[in-house]
């Protein structure tokens, strides 16, 4: 016994902790037997009770689950956390419940198991101001009623009685950027017989008050009132939103709004606008006032806008050729008929404009600009050539292309003006002829081609021959160049030669005449000097001849002469003369000058000559 004792005392600590468990195991079972309730933090507690001894409402009426007064059941009150006294095991029961918490992100959507029977002709109980759900004395005492609610929680933590609410959870709505929502309400008045769409209802916080939305009298159904980005708080049994893009009107448009909503408006195009309604804005019809480019929250489901292009349009009749607008997507080429049989297609361009303050009225008219071409458009361009074809054959279709464009960009032009619509050109192109008539063209095409290359040949050849008789020109112009240069040098050298003569013969003329006059004074003066010394010679040798005889005289003059000149007495020629015989000294003298004068002609000395001559004897008969 000591030693077990002992073993105890020495392991207390194993019992203090076996000790601590069962405490903590049985502690409300302890409590509850002396009528302790114990709610832990984030808890409630829902009392249930079990009977009531005394008093007269005892039991619940018929349809009630939640006691108001006492009575034996559910309780509308909960324990908050903490000790309460009182509430015995016999008579009570209590269940402990976390606290409803609502993540960020998302909403409580509440359905109540008791309360008054919803009205009829609505499918959400109105809303009951109870503190959120968390007061259900006071959604019981203030007319709660019984089924969905229109109210709905945010997120945060509550202490709400789950016996009498019932909590899911959905998820926020977001809208996002570039979008709108289009909302689509169960819950309100019906719809005015022709509308499709309920009006704009002030001060419901956009459709996160359900029972603003009904108390400033909502409809049911679709809704003009869009959402614009962001998140809402919506109770998906009353506010089901649809997505969307919000409209966009591209550079180089506007937007035609065309209304299926609001009252009906009145036309203020007046009377010279005869195709349809124009209205202000916020009415029901074509707004005459478009929308400029830009992003709009515009409810596709109530109003449509139509972009009309108000940069210059180009729609093309050409088989597989289409731009990038499309609206020329179902045009094709069209096949025409000339008056001479031949049938022919022909593409044409045709270019529009539709200025911003008509694009209204064009779709007041038509609709859409889809419509204008293939109403309007297709059959007026089509029409025109057809019938300008058919007055004039083929070739002279093909001829006259400039002015046939011209008078249809005029005739068009006019017609598109009773819509509004403004005809920039009309521009006729590839025109495909019948095949054998274009053969037959071509065939005399290249004939004439063929004229024109040969008469072309020709002037070419022509022009070579020139260029050849060019170029040999041209290869002797430097010699005909020089030869003129030498014929002006000799015209000139002629010319200064005539005056050098002229002048030389001036100057000989002057010259001679100066000569002649010196050559006169001095004859004359030698004349008289000669007369002189021959009067003085003559009177000398007369006296001498007189002196002498004159046979004696002439041979002492001859033997001087003789002797100056060193001449031979015995002369190397003889010359015998028919007179006497005799050789007379004259004749001598004459040989020997003869023979000295031929020497001197042929270079040989004469003494040389006279050496080798062998004398010579003249003979004179």
């Amino acid at each position: 016994m000591e030693t077990l004792i002992g073993w105890t005392l020495s392991h207390w600590w194993l019992f203090a902790i076996i000790g601590c468990f069962l405490f903590v195991a049985c502690y409300r079972w302890t409590f509850r037997l002396f009528g302790i309730v114990i709610i832990p933090q984030s808890s409630i507690g829902i009392v249930n009770k079990k009977f009531v001894l005394f008093g007269a409402n005892r039991n619940l009426s018929d349809g009630q689950i939640i006691a108001l007064k006492g009575e034996a059941g559910i309780q509308a009150d909960t324990l908050a956390p903490g000790l309460h006294w009182g509430y015995w095991p016999w008579q009570y029961e209590i269940v402990i419940e976390d606290f409803i918490t609502i993540k960020k992100g998302w909403i409580g959507v509440v359905e109540s198991r008791d309360g008054r029977p919803i009205s009829a002709g609505r499918i959400l109980a109105k809303h009951v101001e109870c503190d959120l759900f968390q007061n259900a004395r006071e959604f019981l005492s203030n007319g709660g009623e019984r089924g969905p609610q229109i109210a709905i929680i945010p997120p945060g933590t509550y202490r709400i009685n789950t016996s009498l609410f019932t909590i899911n959870t959905t998820d926020v709505v977001e809208i996002e950027d570039g979008k709108v929502g289009i909302v689509t309400t169960k819950e309100g008045k019906p719809l005015p017989s022709g509308e499709i769409a309920g009006p704009e209802i002030p001060n419901h916080s956009m459709f996160q008050n359900g029972q603003a939305f009904l108390d400033n009298g909502g409809f049911k159904g679709l809704q003009e009132q869009v959402i614009l980005a962001g998140c809402y708080f919506f109770n998906p049994w009353l506010v089901s939103v649809e997505m969307v893009e919000m409209t966009t009107v591209p550079i180089a448009h506007v937007g035609v709004v065309i209304s299926y909503v609001g009252e009906a408006g009145k036309d203020v195009t007046g009377d010279g606008f005869k195709h349809g309604n124009l209205v202000s804005h916020g009415e029901r019809g074509v707004w005459v006032d478009p929308l400029d480019p830009g992003m709009y929250p515009i409810n596709t489901r109530t109003h449509r806008v139509e972009n009309v292009p108000t940069a210059n349009i180009v729609l093309n009749w050409a088989t597989g050729k289409s731009e990038a607008h499309n609206l020329d997507k179902n045009l094709c080429t069209i096949k025409v008929r000339s008056s001479d049989g031949f049938t022919f297609n022909l593409d044409v361009a045709q270019i529009i404009n539709i200025c911003r303050n008509y694009a209204p009225r064009v779709i007041a008219m038509f609709g859409s600009v889809s419509n204008l071409v293939t109403q309007v458009l297709e059959p007026t361009i089509g029409n025109y050539f057809r019938n300008a074809a058919q007055g004039s054959d083929v070739i002279e279709f093909l001829a006259e292309r400039q002015a046939r464009q011209e008078d249809a960009k005029k005739q068009i032009g006019r017609a598109l003006e009773e819509y509004n619509v403004g005809a920039i050109d009309t521009l006729i192109g590839d025109i495909v002829p019948p095949e054998d008539l274009m053969k037959t063209l071509t065939d005399r095409k290249i004939a004439e081609q063929q004229k024109v290359t040969f008469q072309t040949q020709q002037m070419a050849e022509d022009t070579r021959k020139e260029l050849e008789q060019s170029k040999a020109m041209a290869a002797t112009q430097a010699n005909v160049v020089a030869s003129e240069r030498k014929v002006t040098i000799a015209n000139f050298e002629a010319q200064a030669a005539i005056e050098n003569a002229k002048g030389q013969a001036e100057s000989k003329k002057v010259n001679a005449e100066a000569d002649a006059m010196v050559t006169t004074t001095v004859g004359n003066a030698e004349a008289g000097k000669i007369k002189a010394i021959g009067s003085a010679e003559a009177e000398v040798t007369q006296l001498k001849i007189n002196s002498m005889e004159s046979g004696n005289y002439a041979a002492v003059q001859i033997a001087n002469a003789l002797a100056s000149n060193k001449i031979k007495l015995v002369p190397d020629i003889m010359i015998s003369g028919s007179g006497s015989g005799s050789n007379n000294i004259a004749d001598i003298l004459l040989a020997q000058m003869i023979v000295k004068n031929q020497d001197s002609a042929k270079g040989v000395a004469p003494q040389s000559v006279a050496k080798k001559a062998a004398p010579v004897e003249a003979k004179v008969d």
